[in-house]
Formats: C-alpha cells, sequence, structure tokens
C-alpha cells in the first residue's frame, strides 16, 4: 500500500521505517530540509538502536522515500499518517500547532480519497477536530476522506522491537471500511488489534501513560517509607510484582520519570480533566511526587556533606533512559543545574546525549567521554541513567579512581553485594546505605503495645 507519514521525529520515523519493512511503499516527509538530506543520506537525525540500519536497508530496496515537499511526499497517497509533535503549551495543554498545519497541507495536496491517520498523542476530541479543518480546507470538493486514530505505544531506546512485537494495535475510526484498511496495514505485524471509536482511542493514550506513571510515582512513595521503615524497596517490589494483579513492570524505585511522553502527557490529561470540569485529584499527586523524586539525591548529599560548595561531582547518565540521546525532561535537567546552583564542580558523562546535553545544562559542567575521566578525584558520583556501560564499570576503579568513594545512586542499579566487599559508600532509593562494609538502618520504631 502507498502510504506517507508527516514528521520524522520518533514516532513518524519510527512508524515510516517499520511500515517500509514490512512492504509498504512509504514516503516520509517532514518540512526541515537538513533532517531530509541527512535521511536521504541514510542517517538517522535521533539516536534509536537498530533505526539506522532498517532506513539504509529499505531505501535500498525502494520501499523508504523521503522529501520535504508536501505536493510530492502526499501524491497518490492511500493512507495519511500525522506523527508531527503535540508539546506542552506553558499550561500543560498539548501544543497542536503542528498537527494544524499538517491538516491543512493534507486538505491541499490530496487528489484522491485517503485514509488519514493520527500517530500523534493527541486531546480527546482532536480528530473531530482535524476532520473539520479538512473538510474546510480541501481544495479538490470531489475527493473524500475517512479519519483514524491509531496511537504509538513505543519505548525510546527499544521502539523498533515494540512496533514489531508490541502488546496492541488500537485501530479508532467512526468507518468500518477505513478501521479495516488499517487493521489490513498492520496485519503482517501479527500484534492483537483492537477497534473502538476514535474518542475511545484517544483516550487509551493518555490513560495508558498516566497509568504507568502512576505505578512509578506510587513505588518511589513506597521507597520513600521504606528508607524510614528499614525495609528494602527491591525486595518489595520484586514481592508485589509477583501478583499478576500488580505485575513487576514499572515498579523500579529511583528518582522518577522523565522523557517526552509521561510528564507531557500526565499534564495534558490534568488540563483534558479540568476542561471537562473534573478533579482528578491521583494525577495531580502523581505529578507532585514525581516532581520531588527528582530531587531526592541532591537532598541526600546535603545531608551527608553539610554543603556541595566545592565538591567535585561526577554525574553519570544525562539521558532520561538508557538507549537514547533525548533529554526532554531528564532528572540530569533538575539535578545538574540543582548542584551547580549549589557550588559544586559537575563532570558529566552519556555515551550518547552529551551533544544535546551541552545544550540545555549550565556552561559550568565539564562534559568528559568516559566513566574513568568523570571520576578521577571526585568527591561523590550521582548516577542518574542506568546505561549497561555504567552498570557494568569496575567498581574497584571507583576507589582507584576516587580514593574514598560516595556514590549516589538514583537508579538502583548497582549490586549491592559486590559494593560491601569494597571501600564505598553506597546511597540508594528505598534501601539502606553502605559504608565502609557496614550498613547503617535507621533505628527501629518503639513498641507501642500494652504490657501484659
Amino acid at each position: 500500500m502507498r502510504i506517507s507519514v508527516i514528521g520524522t521525529g520518533y514516532v513518524g520515523l519510527v512508524t515510516g521505517v517499520c511500515l517500509a519493512e514490512i512492504g509498504h511503499i512509504v514516503t516520509c516527509i517532514d518540512i526541515d530540509a537538513l533532517k531530509i538530506n541527512l535521511l536521504r543520506s541514510g542517517k538517522s537525525p535521533i539516536y534509536e538502536p537498530g533505526l539506522e540500519e532498517l532506513i539504509v536497508k529499505n531505501m535500498a530496496e525502494g520501499r523508504l522515500h523521503f522529501t520535504n515537499q508536501y505536493n510530492e511526499g502526499l501524491i497518490r497517497a492511500e493512507v495519511i499518517y500525522i506523527a508531527v509533535g503535540t508539546p506542552s503549551n506553558e499550561d500543560g495543554t498539548a501544543d497542536l500547532s503542528a498537527l494544524e498545519d499538517a491538516a491543512i497541507a493534507i486538505a491541499d495536496q490530496i487528489s484522491n480519497d485517503v485514509v488519514i491517520v493520527t500517530k500523534s498523542t493527541v486531546p480527546i476530541g482532536t480528530g473531530d477536530r482535524l476532520k473539520a479543518i479538512i473538510e474546510y480546507n480541501k481544495s479538490n470538493d470531489s475527493v473524500s476522506f475517512e479519519m483514524v486514530s491509531n496511537p504509538e505505544f513505543l519505548r525510546e531506546g527499544s521502539a523498533i522491537n515494540d512496533t514489531f512485537y508490541g502488546d496492541r494495535i488500537i485501530i479508532g475510526s467512526d468507518s468500518v471500511k477505513a478501521a479495516e484498511m488499517i487493521e489490513e496495514i498492520n496485519k503482517p505485524f501479527q500484534i492483537p488489534i483492537y477497534k473502538t471509536s476514535i474518542r475511545s482511542a484517544e483516550m487509551i493514550k493518555y490513560a495508558s501513560n498516566a497509568f504507568l506513571a502512576t505505578k512509578i510515582s506510587f513505588i518511589n512513595e513506597i521507597s520513600n517509607l521504606c528508607e524510614k521503615l528499614d525495609a528494602d524497596i527491591t525486595e518489595v517490589a520484586q514481592g508485589m510484582g509477583m501478583d499478576k494483579r500488580i505485575g513487576a513492570h514499572f515498579l523500579n524505585a529511583g528518582i522518577g520519570y522523565g522523557g517526552s511522553c509521561f510528564p507531557k502527557d500526565t499534564n495534558a490529561l490534568m488540563q483534558i480533566a479540568g476542561n471537562a470540569n473534573h478533579d482528578f485529584e491521583l494525577l495531580r499527586s502523581v505529578i507532585e511526587v514525581n516532581k520531588k523524586q527528582q530531587n531526592i539525591l541532591t537532598e541526600k548529599a546535603k545531608r551527608r556533606f553539610g554543603s556541595l560548595e566545592g565538591l567535585k561531582i561526577a554525574v553519570l547518565g544525562l539521558a532520561f533512559k538508557p538507549n537514547t540521546d533525548d533529554m526532554r525532561e531528564a532528572a540530569s535537567l533538575t539535578v545538574v543545574t540543582d548542584l551547580i546552583k549549589s557550588g559544586a564542580v559537575v563532570s558529566a558523562y552519556d555515551p550518547i546525549a552529551i551533544d544535546n546535553a551541552r545544550k540545555l545544562l549550565p556552561e559550568e559542567v565539564e562534559f568528559l567521554s568516559n566513566i574513568e575521566d568523570a571520576i578521577q578525584d571526585a568527591d561523590c558520583v550521582f548516577i542518574l541513567t542506568e546505561w549497561p556501560e555504567i552498570v557494568n564499570f569496575d567498581l574497584e576503579l571507583y576507589v582507584s579512581k576516587m580514593g574514598k568513594p560516595v556514590i549516589f545512586d538514583g537508579r538502583n542499579c548497582l549490586d549491592m553485594t559486590k559494593i560491601q566487599e569494597l571501600k564505598i559508600e553506597y546511597h540508594s532509593v528505598g534501601r539502606s546505605s553502605i559504608y565502609l562494609n557496614h550498613s547503617y538502618p535507621v533505628s527501629p520504631l518503639p513498641f507501642q503495645g500494652n504490657k501484659k
């Protein structure tokens, strides 16, 4: 089938490349000419494992094309996916300007009947809004179109795998024919398909992300309680996750969620609820818990050292999660800025995200290309992203490079058993601290029962 994809960000590019991989003829459109030229050369503008190889392969086999011209990209398209960004406005609402621009371009260019698919994450009712915009602006009155909502559920860093081995494909449409057409396109993925109305599909995306964010904030609150009661959050989370009703996913305590989806989508859903006169108290608490959680390592360090003024602190991991160069809403943005404001001297390492980090972090930060140089003579280390290079780093090098190493692990990614064998002071989230082979738990709660 002939498919056009508008937008070559994380969602649009992965969608277009994977649709080409299963046999469709795909043209990806982006108004950024520099990005299109990069893609035509076989290079990806984003870091996503396996993506660049698929781009080169499908271009060579004639199924994947790139253009910055709408008239070239939309010609004879049977299906058009809209996958442009919907970033947050200052009030938390979704900015739909790029989406509306795409809709107007479609209205101006389509010359045959077409199905238009919204892939971007959009507020409930956006499908109806886009339909009205296209109907009002279309230049050819003889052309008909149908709208479909087909939200994505991709995780940055594993987006290719998620496309081919996802849990479900949601297809929302008020047209049976259009829904069946999108179902046919996706059949080669062999993933369960669930059909709904457009508005239900739009809500499924927001509700799914809000629920996952809720799990993260919940386990982080439990982790903070564990520290006060001398329980181990790793054991608690594992015990909880064994219950099939709860599940083990998204029960990893740490310094909170970030990225392009959870912060944006939870804030947007709060605004959607407010517009419907619904007080979403639970989600408001989820957002507040996450904001506080990002400061937990800095607070631990201040309690440990008294003052951070003049301390050399090595920050390991800057991207919001491993296997991506995405810095959007990354915890490092808050943590590193607070460290600099507190007078610390910060050296930072990330295997992929340094170029993006330079644009966003304070100019005082020294960026280094390897962990050894970053931790050399550091007073303490902050681990903010659980990259394999950081998780598997030789612990003995902390001792030899730092002398008396102090590690604050915001992702609970280091092996406490191994740390106890070395002269490393170690502070994590929801677990007892370790100092020179000794653990210092909190004092037990006093007995409050009645004497017999």
